[in-house]
């Protein structure tokens, strides 16, 4: 299922939703605003453009806004979050949404959540780590293979000291072992010195 429709708003043709309102979102047209400046999905969807998902591994869920948004599209998505205060509010918002379904987990130990997260089709991670690469590899085995990923860097959180286009290289190059990278998506001007790594599985 797909319920995406682009309207524009304050200039730019963002991606809406028609689900019930998880937090403050503006509203078009009755639709939910998934403002590329709130979200850095979003901001990757305005850039690169809706890729196709069914069932969504999102790895780093926060308190569920940009989960909410991809369950109002998807026919599941898993959404994993360690940090107890947005998890509490992540488990809220996904009784507000069949399709939404909260995993309280580490996403860089995917071992602990193998018994109830199924094969997905599409992998999202924009989790508050170093070493991004490694916490997609560890779950590549979710996706199945030709499935896509894709794996938000931000640059500073990696190497405060290297230019954030060496950054993206060497997550491009870590990223090898299970993924055949796409494309590195700048998601300038929405946010400094972070980029979205598209990919399939191998």
């Amino acid at each position: 299922m797909t319920d995406i429709e682009w309207r524009d708003f304050d200039g730019v043709e963002v991606p809406t939703t028609s689900g019930e309102a998880a937090a403050d979102e503006p509203v078009v047209d009755g639709r939910r605003v998934w403002h590329p400046r709130r979200s850095k999905l979003a901001a990757a969807l305005v850039k690169e453009g809706f890729p196709g998902w069914r069932k969504v591994l999102y790895l780093g869920g926060g308190a569920g806004t940009g989960p909410s948004y991809v369950a109002d599209t998807a026919e599941a998505v898993y959404a994993v979050e360690f940090a107890r205060s947005p998890a509490r509010r992540l488990v809220e918002v996904a009784e507000t949404r069949q399709r939404l379904f909260p995993v309280v987990e580490d996403a860089r130990k995917p071992e602990i959540y193998r018994s109830y997260v199924e094969k997905v089709d599409f992998l999202y991670q924009d989790v508050a780590t170093r070493g991004q690469a490694d916490v997609a590899n560890a779950n590549a085995e979710y996706l199945r293979s030709g499935s896509t990923a894709w794996i938000t860097v931000k640059a500073r959180s990696e190497d405060v000291t290297a230019e954030p286009e060496d950054v993206y290289d060497d997550v491009e190059e870590e990223l090898g072992e299970n993924y055949t990278v796409e494309g590195i998506v700048d998601l300038a001007p929405f946010y400094d010195d972070h980029a979205v790594v598209t990919a399939t599985k191998i």
